[in-house]
């Protein structure tokens, strides 16, 4: 593992990044973070290698796509295989998003979107058959992201 210190500079570009990172030019971002636009590609990539930067997504909106039905999943995993089965269970069609909670009974969160509760079914049927269970189910009405504030405080994070 890389031993960096996390500074201003990566902040502004981390920042800027989640923001806008198909618009923005290294430029763009370099005039942002005061630094040149050479600088600004080198902590990029920088970043990248380090796994700071894990990859650049679309935010899609499901209702407007067409998958207007988007549901929470509340699962239970063994302990010891709960992060193992992340990968299994994001491979199932209709699951956007696979979160490993630490605490309580329920330790996977899954995302599903479809067209229609019937779409959730056959997720429920897969997970089953990874060997979780499905302990809660919520609806989801809304849900808006935003680019993390703390990237643009002084303060420096350590990466192990």
């Amino acid at each position: 593992m890389v031993d960096h210190r996390i500074d201003d500079v990566d902040r502004a570009i981390l920042h800027a990044l989640q923001e806008d990172a198909r618009n923005l030019s290294s430029g763009d971002i370099a005039e942002r973070s005061g630094t040149s636009d050479s600088t600004v590609r080198k902590r990029i990539k920088r970043l990248e290698e380090e796994e700071v930067i894990k990859g650049y997504n679309a935010v899609i909106d499901y209702p407007k796509s067409g998958f207007p039905f988007k549901m929470l999943l509340f699962c239970t995993a063994p302990i010891p295989k709960r992060g193992e089965m992340i990968e299994d269970v994001l491979a199932i069609d209709g699951v956007v998003s696979v979160q490993e909670l630490v605490t309580g009974e329920k330790n996977l969160l899954v995302t599903v979107v479809g067209e229609n509760d019937d779409d959730v079914t056959p997720v429920a049927q897969e997970l089953l058959e990874l060997g979780l269970t499905v302990a809660d189910e919520v609806l989801v009405r809304t849900h808006e992201t935003t680019a993390f504030g703390g990237f643009t405080s002084e303060q420096s994070t350590d990466i192990e």
